[in-house]
C-alpha cells in the first residue's frame, strides 16, 4: 500500500471512529493536513504544501519566537491562533507538552513548535565551558558532550539549542570568550563541527537530538575593546578568511540554523546586514537552513541608529534575510503593513516560513513533537558524569610544574585546601549553566577529601568567602591551615557571573584579595599549587614566581572536582593545551599566534626593555621594532601551550618532497618519543607560513593537529598530509585560491615551536 492510499484510509477510519458526536471539522482538518503532507516526497515539498494552506497571519506566526516566561499568560491563546512558531526558555515538561498539544491539536494547521534553549555546555550534567572544551583538542569527547546535553534536554521537550557559539575571540576581556572555542579559525571550526554532530545526530528529534544553531553571525568576537554588543571593525578579507570560516564549516556539516549577532559589521547591524545574511550566507553559500535573530536584536537596530522605529526594523531585517524574530514583535506588528505598502512582498515572507517549516519537518516534529520522556532516566547518569569528568580532565592545562611538585608526593601526610573556588559548587559550572544545579556539582574540596579519606589529612580554609571578597577576615585561618600542611592547594579564579554575556572586564587580574592572600601564603615557605578556575585567560604574570605549579582548570562543570583531584594525585595526566594566547598584561591585547610580521618585526636581539634604555637616549637607540617597551613582544604562554607529567621529544621533522604542485600534496612527518616516566597524551600541532603573497600572510597558521597517546618510553611517527587546498586564502582580488611560492612548515608542541622545514608550491606545468 502506498502512502497516499494509507492516508486516505486513515481519513475514513478517523471519521468512523469519532462519529457524529465529535467535532467533525477538527478531525477532518487534522486528517486532511496529514494526508497533504504524506502525498509529497521531499521536505521542501512538504513545507510548500503546508505553506499553500496558510493565511498571512499564520505565516507571520511562524516567524515569531516568544519567551516562555515573559509570555506565559498569553501563550496558549497565541499558539491556538497560529501566532507562534517557537517558544524559548520553557523547561517545564508539562507546559512544553501542553503547548505542543495545543499547537498540534487545536491550531488550525497543527504545526508543532520549536522549543529553544541555550544548551551551551550541558543541560543538567554540566560539561566544561566551551573555551575549556576547546583546550582538550579532543573532538570525540566534545561531540559526546553535546550528544549527552541533547539527550538530557530533549527529555523535557527542548528540540533546538542555541549552540555552538563559534565566534573567534582574541580578546579575553570579552565576557563571551568563555563560550568561544578560542582565537583560531581552524580549531574553532573543528570544535563547532564536533558540537553540531553531537547535538544533531541523525537529525531526528525522536532520538533525542536537537537542532543546532551556529552563532553569532558574524564577527561578534571582534567587538571593539572587548565590550559586549560593541562595533566590529573589519575588512572583508579578514572577515572571510578568519571570522566566517567556522560558519562555512558549520554549513558543510548540515547545521540546521544560524543566529545573527548583536554587533554591527561595516556600520550595519548584523540583523539588518544584507551583505552577511543575503549575499554571503543565502546566495553565495546557498544555505537552506533557518536564520533567527538574537534576543530583540531586530528591535535594537533602533538604538544602533540604523532604524527609526520598529516598522523600519522589521523591513530591514526581512530584507536582509532574518527568518525568525526572537522575543521582539516587529514582524508580527508591521510586516503585513509593509506588504500593503509594497515594501515587502509575499515571496520574501514565504521564503522565511518555508525555511522554518523545513527545519521542523527535518527534525521530525510533526511525528514526534513531545518531550522524549524516556531520556529523563539518563540525566546525571553514571555514564554522563564519567564523560563529563573525562572532558574536564582533558581540558585542564598544566602551565607550570617546577621541580615536579605535581603529581602530589605520596609522602605527604597533610594538604591545605584554600581559596574561594575550592568548594563553590555553583561557580565551577561556569556561565550559561541555566539548567545545572549546584547540588549536583562535585567540588575540588569534596573530591580531595574523598580521594584521600583517612590516608592524608585535609586542612580546609576558604580564606575568602567569594572571589571578589576584599577583606582579610579569613586570612588567619587560611595561614593556619597552610602552616599545618605539607603542601598548599590554592583554588583561585573568578565566579561564574564574572564571565559570559555582558560580563566584560577591563582588568584581568584575580578579583578581590586573592593575590594578597597568595602573598601571605608564599611567606609560609610551603610548596604552593595554584589551581585557577575561570571563564577566560587571567593575567598570571605576577603570580607565577610565587607558586610551584599552576593548573588552569577553567570552569570545569559538574565534575570539575573529581577531575582536578585525579590530576593532582597523578591518577590522570594533564593533556590540555591553550586554545587562546595568554598575554603578560592587558595592554598587549589583542595578542594571538597568527598575527602579521609587520615591516619591523621584533626579536630577542632587536628590542629594548624599558629598564635598559639609557638616560637621554637618542630615539634610534630603542630598536625601532614592533613591541612594547614594558612587556616586550611575546605572550606569557603561547597558543597551543600545555605541559604534562610526561615529556615529549620531537625529532626528525621531514617532508617527502620539497616541491608540491597545486594539484598534488606533500606528506610531513615527525617522530615523537615520550621521554618521561608517565604514560601521557600529546597534542601534535601543524603550522604553515606562506612567506610571500599578493597580500601579506600571518607568521603562522594552524592547519592540523592530532591528539596521540604514548606509553612511557614509547615512540610514534605522526603524519600530516598537506594539499594545496590547505594553503588557500583570499588573494588581492578576494579570490579564494592557492598561490605559488615559498612556505615554512612546523610540527610542534605549541605555536612558538621553532623547528621547521621549507617547501615550494609550483604550478602544475612546472
Amino acid at each position: 500500500m502506498n502512502d497516499t492510499s494509507f492516508f486516505k484510509w486513515l481519513v475514513i477510519i478517523l471519521f468512523i471512529s469519532f462519529g457524529w458526536g465529535c467535532n467533525q471539522k477538527t478531525t477532518l482538518a487534522q486528517a486532511n493536513k496529514t494526508f497533504s503532507l504524506a502525498t509529497v516526497s521531499s521536505n521542501w515539498n512538504k513545507a510548500d504544501s503546508l505553506l499553500a494552506l496558510m493565511t498571512i497571519s499564520e505565516k507571520l506566526g511562524q516567524l515569531q519566537q516568544l519567551d516562555g516566561g515573559i509570555s506565559k499568560n498569553d501563550l496558549p491563546r497565541l499558539i491556538e491562533a497560529g501566532k507562534v512558531g517557537s517558544v524559548l526558555n520553557e523547561v517545564n515538561p508539562d507546559l512544553v507538552f501542553k503547548y505542543q498539544k495545543i499547537a498540534i491539536e487545536e491550531s488550525r494547521l497543527g504545526i508543532p513548535l520549536l522549543i529553544g534553549r541555550d544548551v551551551i555546555h550541558g543541560f543538567r550534567t554540566m560539561f566544561p565551558i566551551p573555551l575549556a572544551q576547546s583546550a582538550s583538542w579532543n573532538m570525540d569527547i566534545i561531540e559526546e558532550g553535546s550528544r549527552i546535553a541533547a539527550k538530557e534536554a530533549s527529555s523535557i521537550g527542548v528540540n533546538w539549542t542555541f549552540a555552538p557559539m563559534i565566534d573567534i575571540s582574541r580578546d579575553p576581556r570579552w565576557g563571551r570568550v568563555a563560550e568561544s572555542p578560542g582565537e583560531d579559525a581552524f580549531l574553532t571550526s573543528q570544535v563547532g563541527v564536533a558540537m553540531i554532530k553531537g547535538f544533531q545526530g541523525d537529525g531526528k528529534y525522536k532520538n533525542g537530538n536537537l537542532a543546532a544553531c551556529a552563532k553569532h553571525f558574524a564577527a561578534y568576537g571582534l567587538t571593539e575593546g572587548g565590550r559586549d554588543y560593541s562595533t566590529a571593525i573589519i575588512g572583508e578579507r579578514q572577515l572571510r578568511e578568519v571570522y566566517l570560516r567556522p560558519f562555512h564549516a558549520a554549513i558543510e556539516n548540515d547545521v540546521m540554523s544560524f543566529m545573527t549577532s548583536f554587533n554591527e559589521v561595516d556600520d550595519i547591524p548584523a540583523s539588518g546586514n544584507q551583505f552577511l545574511l543575503r549575499k554571503v550566507l543565502k546566495e553565495e553559500w546557498e544555505y537552506n537552513g533557518m536564520v533567527v535573530s538574537d534576543w530583540e536584536s531586530i528591535k535594537e537596530m533602533i538604538a544602533h541608529g540604523y532604524c527609526k522605529d520598529l516598522k523600519e526594523a522589521a523591513y530591514k531585517a526581512m530584507r536582509a534575510g532574518v527568518d525568525m524574530e526572537m522575543v521582539s514583535t516587529a514582524y508580527n506588528d508591521y510586516l503585513e503593513t509593509l506588504m500593503a505598502e509594497n515594501k515587502i512582498n509575499i515571496s520574501q515572507i514565504d521564503e522565511a516560513v518555508r525555511r522554518i517549516l523545513w527545519m521542523k519537518i527535518r527534525l521530525g516534529l510533526f511525528e514526534n513533537p513531545y518531550p522524549v520522556k524516556e531520556n529523563a532516566a539518563s540525566i546525571l547518569s553514571k555514564e554522563h558524569l564519567e564523560t563529563a569528568k573525562q572532558a574536564a580532565i582533558e581540558s585542564v592545562v598544566l602551565l607550570k610544574n617546577e621541580n615536579e611538585v605535581l603529581p602530589l608526593s605520596k609522602t605527604y601526610k597533610s594538604v591545605a585546601v584554600i581559596g574561594p573556588l575550592a568548594n563553590a559548587p555553583h561557580e565551577q559550572m561556569g556561565t550559561w549553566a541555566f539548567d545545572g544545579k549546584k547540588v549536583d556539582s562535585q567540588t575540588p574540596l569534596k573530591a580531595i577529601q574523598n580521594i584521600f579519606k583517612n590516608k592524608v589529612k585535609v586542612n580546609y580554609a576558604s580564606g575568602l568567602e567569594i572571589s571578589r571578597t576584599k577583606n582579610h577576615d579569613g586570612f588567619s585561618a587560611a595561614l593556619e591551615a597552610a602552616n599545618q600542611s605539607d603542601v598548599v592547594l590554592y583554588f583561585v579564579g573568578e565566579e561564574a557571573i564574572l564571565s559570559g554575556e555582558a560580563h566584560c572586564r577591563a582588568h584581568l587580574n584575580l578579583p578581590g584579595a586573592q593575590e594578597t592572600l597568595l602573598d601571605e601564603l608564599s611567606k609560609t615557605g610551603k610548596k604552593i599549587v595554584l589551581v585557577v578556575m575561570a571563564g577566560r585567560p587571567l593575567i598570571l604574570t605576577n603570580l607565577l614566581p610565587k607558586v610551584d605549579a599552576v593548573l588552569y582548570a577553567w570552569h570545569g562543570g559538574t565534575m570539575a572536582g573529581p577531575a582536578i583531584a585525579e590530576l593532582l594525585i597523578g591518577n590522570a595526566n594533564p593533556s590540555g593545551k591553550l586554545p587562546i594566547t595568554f598575554p603578560r598584561a592587558v595592554g598587549q591585547i589583542p595578542m594571538y599566534h597568527s598575527h602579521k610580521n609587520t615591516g619591523r618585526p621584533a626579536n630577542e636581539s632587536n628590542w629594548v626593555p624599558i629598564d635598559k634604555i639609557p638616560v637621554e637616549a637618542w630615539q634610534t637607540s630603542l630598536g625601532n621594532t614592533s613591541h612594547y617597551l614594558d612587556e616586550g613582544f611575546t605572550p606569557l604562554f603561547p597558543f597551543g601551550y600545555g605541559l604534562s607529567y610526561s615529556s615529549f621529544k620531537y625529532k626528525n621533522l621531514r617532508i617527502n618532497k620539497n616541491k608540491m604542485t597545486t594539484s598534488k600534496s606533500i606528506l610531513a612527518e615527525v617522530d615523537i618519543t615520550n621521554t618521561g616516566k608517565y604514560d601521557g597524551k600529546e597534542i601534535v600541532q601543524l603550522y604553515i607560513q606562506d612567506l610571500f603573497g599578493s597580500v601579506t600572510r600571518p607568521i603562522k597558521e594552524l592547519k592540523g593537529f592530532q591528539k596521540i597517546e604514548l606509553k612511557a618510553g614509547g615512540t610514534r611517527t605522526v603524519q600530516f598530509e598537506i594539499s594545496a587546498k590547505d594553503l588557500n586564502f583570499y588573494n588581492a582580488d578576494l579570490e579564494f585560491m592557492t598561490e605559488t611560492g615559498d612556505f615554512k612548515l612546523w610540527i610542534g608542541t605549541h605555536a612558538a615551536s621553532q623547528d621547521f622545514v621549507e617547501f615550494e608550491v609550483v604550478d602544475n606545468a612546472e
